[in-house]
């Protein structure tokens, strides 16, 4: 009850639509009892014939009387019935017949009318309320997932955030549905149909109870059962949202290796087991509507025998009423039907909304102080003191880091793969915090800064460029519409880009396809630097941003670092040593510990880790012909 209680906050912007939505309903289920009403005028009018009389103290008549008095019903039905037949059609409608249907025909008419009407409006402010929920809750989805840390990502599978977003936020919208639309709608047009018919006869109508109780049993339990296995076939359209999600992006790969039979087969596993599951929920959710209506036909079956008996024996009902009363209960069946699956409709929507907020439960760990400053520049220096870091709870990937680097100056980070120095890097925009000491600019723990703030001050360029499928212009003003386009182009020159991009159709307005699919590696991470020129950011990382690249390629892309890298503070993270032989400091990381640090020269001659990775990338092969000993 509390998550659908939660789901339904998500009305309150929505007030006005719905109150207007419920007003309409309470009008088209007026207009529909009119509707069923005027039946019994138009049916007294065309086929009414006198009825022998009963003999005076019948058994039928004081049976009647006696059970009307008991249950306070002791009135004159034949007044009130003649009051209302003058009120509508005049008050010579008995004699003059044709003039009466003349008007029964015009006030169903204008009845029909106005009962589409208000049907019309409620559908459509409904719909406008649902939809308006749909798009706050995913909205807010959207909103909280990137505010989750970056630890989150690497734990959780892309195509469960993307079914969270899509498939359970339709279920929960097919609950709210069910709640305002079957739930307000069919019960009042349920009461006032009952109402009618309680006035026609009142012992029919209670025989028509008999349905309830067996109903409510049924339906309870369909729902409880349910609600269970919606949560599993959400889960297994997560894992087909996945599998897609992960081989469409990897299409590259897959074909690379010949593995499309292998992907097909792992696909069709997850689309048989979400199949199977959806086949259970099916026949579960379509279990309760056959037998509501069953029962409700037994129900309807006896009213008939039993009515009709009435009629035929001469009894207080007239033909008339007799037959409006039979269409009364038959339209209160399609009502009781779709009411009979709200329970399951907002069992499925529970489950959803459960899967929902688990999501926008999840806490990041990455938090704002609430007494975090403000900072616009960068002007000393960014020191490590004590840092130790591990994912999760475990082992430690960084132990014990000590590092400081001046303002302008290039630190260099090296090191045998798994050291660490990607890690390192990761924790100055605090992707993630350190387990134990303190990250400090220009003597502020950067935990105590605004993380927006702290961002601000940096540009990263990665070996994994990530772009966007939309222009050019629009990859390197990322999130900057109104930067002008000279700005732009400026950017790109400085990383060599500007050349290739005029060279495209449509130069800066060419879309580059998912993650810049249309441009070759090295095109791509020039992009990537124009971005990061653009930004003009104080302290800069680049994290082997040349490695993945051929030698054309490269020195393109590394005349571009090394224009971006000017009066810049810069850590770089680099296998090829040559790039970084020219850095003011070189630390070298080892099993997440900094085990050197110096200039190229001193490293070389201390005979450490730096000097054999040295000696591995720049040794040079044996003449051809000589023996080695």
């Amino acid at each position: 009850m509390k998550i659908y209680l939660r789901i339904l906050r998500y009305l309150r912007p929505h007030w006005s639509r719905l109150a207007g939505s419920i007003v309409c309903v309470l009008f088209f289920v007026i207009f529909s009892s009119v509707s069923l009403v005027s039946l019994m005028p138009f049916l007294s009018t065309i086929f009414e014939v006198e009825q022998e009389a009963v003999p005076a103290g019948g058994a039928a008549e004081q049976m009647q009387q006696s059970l009307d008095k008991n249950i306070g019903l002791n009135i004159d039905k034949e007044a009130l019935k003649d009051k209302l037949y003058s009120f509508f059609l005049g008050e010579d409608w008995k004699v003059n017949r044709m003039q009466s249907l003349h008007r029964i025909c015009l006030l169903l008419v204008i009845i029909i009318f106005f009962r589409g009407l208000f049907g019309y409006l409620q559908s459509y402010l409904m719909a406008y309320v649902e939809q308006g929920v749909i798009r706050d809750l995913r909205n807010d989805i959207y909103r909280h997932i990137h505010r989750l840390s970056l630890g989150y990502f690497n734990q959780t599978r892309t195509g469960q955030l993307i079914s969270r977003i899509t498939n359970d936020v339709t279920l929960v919208n097919g609950g709210l549905s069910a709640s305002f639309f079957t739930l307000i709608k069919n019960p009042l047009l349920i009461v006032a149909s009952l109402v009618i018919a309680f006035l026609i006869s009142w012992q029919l109508t209670l025989a028509a109870f008999i349905i309830l109780p067996f109903s409510l049993f049924i339906i309870g339990g369909i729902g409880l059962r349910l609600r269970r296995d919606s949560a599993i076939s959400q889960q297994r359209m997560a894992d087909v949202t996945s599998v897609l999600q992960e081989t469409i992006s990897g299409a590259r790969i897959v074909k690379a290796f010949g593995m499309e039979e292998f992907e097909y087969r792992k696909f069709a596993k997850e689309t048989s087991r979400f199949f199977r599951t959806m086949v259970r929920l099916t026949r579960i959710r379509n279990l309760a509507s056959p037998i509501t209506e069953f029962l409700g036909t037994l129900v309807a079956v006896a009213i008939l025998w039993y009515g009709g008996s009435q009629v035929l024996a001469g009894g207080e009902l007239s033909a008339s009423e007799f037959i409006t009363f039979i269409l009364v209960i038959f339209s209160i069946m399609q009502p009781v039907k779709e009411i009979s699956t709200v329970n399951n409709r907002i069992q499925e929507a529970v489950a959803a909304g459960k899967r929902i907020f688990e999501l926008m439960d999840t806490k990041p760990e990455i938090k704002e102080s609430p007494r975090a400053k403000a900072i616009d520049n960068f002007r000393e220096h960014v020191c490590f003191q004590g840092v130790s870091f591990a994912y999760n709870d475990g082992p430690l990937v960084l132990k014990n880091i000590d590092l400081g680097i001046e303002k302008g100056q290039l630190l260099a980070i090296v090191g045998p793969s798994g050291a660490g120095k990607s890690t390192l890097v990761d924790l100055i925009p605090r992707f993630y915090d350190p387990v134990e000491g303190v990250i400090c600019i220009d003597g502020v723990d950067i935990r105590l800064l605004k993380i927006y703030d702290l961002r601000s001050l940096l540009g990263i360029v990665t070996q994994e460029t990530i772009l966007f499928n939309d222009t050019i212009r629009n990859n390197i003003a990322y999130g900057e519409a109104a930067v002008p386009l000279e700005k732009v182009m400026e950017a790109a020159r400085v990383a060599n880009a500007h050349d290739f991009i005029q060279e495209m159709e449509k130069g800066y307005d060419t879309i580059i396809g998912e993650r810049g699919v249309k441009l070759s590696g090295g095109q791509r991470q020039r992009l990537s630097i124009a971005r990061a020129v653009l930004k003009n950011p104080p302290i800069l990382i680049l994290d082997e941003a040349t490695s993945s690249l051929d030698t054309e390629s490269e020195i393109l892309v590394q005349e571009a670092i090394d224009r971006l890298m000017e009066n810049r503070t810069s850590f770089v993270i680099a296998h090829r040593l040559s790039t970084v032989q020219h850095a003011q400091k070189i630390v070298v990381l080892d099993q997440g510990r900094l085990v050197e640090e110096g200039t190229h020269q001193q490293l070389l001659r201390r005979g450490g880790i730096y000097r054999r990775l040295h000696e591995m990338q720049f040794r040079t092969p044996p003449e051809e012909g000589r023996i080695e000993a």
